[in-house]
């Protein structure tokens, strides 16, 4: 195994949250942009107008396009998504020596913001039935630094995995027993929504008092790179806006007055963000008809299939399966089994605790989310995949199982 949970040999298929790039010819791309004419238009139109940096229309639009579609107040467009979580974890007042509870098993852009503050990760395990961070080891650890007297975490960092919503009611709960602010990692969410309970008709990411998203390459709706904070609080956009355009203020000279960021999105990439927001119920719609079909084409084999939880209503960003535990083959000799049928799938990622980086972080569980790493994969899904490569990509599952 490659250090990166692929195998020797296999098709680049793209990070997680990197551009899926296509493979060579033939080969079935797990996930890559949907671009089309209305693109090409919006981009052109930045290009023309002479505002191609981070001032411009489509910056402003985009945003103000954003918040409606989510249901927040404010939405700040930022270069990444990882941009995003770095100035929410600073705008809710992380800083050097705090502890930051984040999901353990999600993508290194969602815990390297909290190094970069100086922070330190406490990683939390998922649980079985989203994948997302588990509620009942959250709710004890808090439980214990108050009755110990300990310091309890200055954020609570929630990631909807996958494209899967997570269990929101007691996670929050739990924070508010405790005072502790919520910051909503829904990079991989974008349209995803609670249909049930206290959260019914809410988007991920406006549930806690920040919510982060990014348009990387790879992700439902793209803007090659970029990320959006969003948040009904006014005092927290003000700042957000302030701090990604390097904390400068009116003045006759260049006068900033805090360290802040370059961290502003471009005219350019805002334009093919709002293209791509103007379609992106087509484009959840197709995320949904792939995953129906992968689902029925699979009911019959010993795969563990995506999550679905009454409740809530996932994009399925990734479609992505176990291996049974009891499979002696293992994950691996599957992937390098679709890999040589030219099928762009990829492993899922290795738990933050397994990262060099965050070795000696706190962890609470972990053994799930080695689970997830060791038997799961994801299959291409692209809104563009077509049904003949669709079908392309079941047969090939298929044949490794019979």
């Amino acid at each position: 195994m490659t250090a990166t949970g692929g195998v020797p040999g296999a098709v680049p298929t793209g990070e997680a949250h990197a551009p899926g790039a296509r493979g060579p010819k033939g080969t079935i791309p797990l996930a890559v942009p949907n671009i089309g004419e209305l693109e090409r238009r919006y981009v052109l139109e930045a290009v023309e107008s002479g505002f191609v940096s981070s001032v411009g229309p489509f910056v402003s639009e985009f945003e103000r396009r954003f918040a409606e579609k989510v249901g927040s107040k404010h939405a700040i467009a930022c270069a990444t998504g990882t941009a995003a979580i770095h100035i929410g974890l600073i705008l809710l007042g992380v800083g050097r020596g705090d502890d930051v509870v984040c999901s353990d098993f999600t993508f290194v852009g969602s815990v390297n913001p909290i190094a970069y503050c100086g922070a330190r990760p406490v990683l939390v395990d998922a649980e079985t039935t989203t994948w997302n961070l588990d509620p009942v080891l959250l709710a004890a650890e808090l439980d214990r630094r108050a009755a110990a007297g300990e310091a309890q975490p200055k954020v609570v960092e929630i990631v909807h995995v996958l494209g899967q919503p997570a269990d929101m009611e007691p996670l929050v709960d739990a924070c508010e027993r405790h005072g502790i602010p919520v910051l909503e990692d829904a990079a991989e969410s974008l349209g995803a929504t609670w249909t049930a309970g206290r959260y019914a008709g809410r988007h991920t990411g406006t549930v806690g008092r920040i919510g982060c998203f990014s348009f990387n390459g790879n992700k439902i709706a793209t803007t090659g790179g970029g990320g959006m904070i969003v948040t009904d609080d006014d005092d927290l956009a003000a700042r957000a806006r302030h701090l990604t355009t390097q904390a400068k203020v009116p003045d006759v000279g260049y006068l900033h007055d805090e360290v802040g960021y370059n961290y502003r999105l471009t005219n350019l990439a805002a334009g093919l963000g709002l293209a791509q927001l103007e379609r992106l119920d087509e484009f959840v719609a197709a995320k949904h008809r792939i995953a129906t079909r992968y689902d029925e084409a699979f009911a019959d084999l010993p795969l563990v299939l995506p999550p679905r939880v009454d409740g809530l209503a996932a994009t399925y960003w990734l479609y992505s399966v176990l291996m049974p535990a009891e499979d002696g083959r293992g994950r691996d000799e599957f992937l390098g089994h679709l890999t040589g049928l030219g099928v762009g799938a990829r492993a899922l990622w290795r738990p933050l605790h397994a990262q060099p980086p965050f070795l000696t972080a706190p962890v609470l569980g972990g053994a799930v989310g080695d689970g997830l790493f060791g038997r799961g994969l994801s299959l291409p899904c692209a809104t563009d995949l077509s049904e003949a490569d669709q079908e392309r990509v079941v047969l090939s599952v298929r044949s490794f199982f019979s």
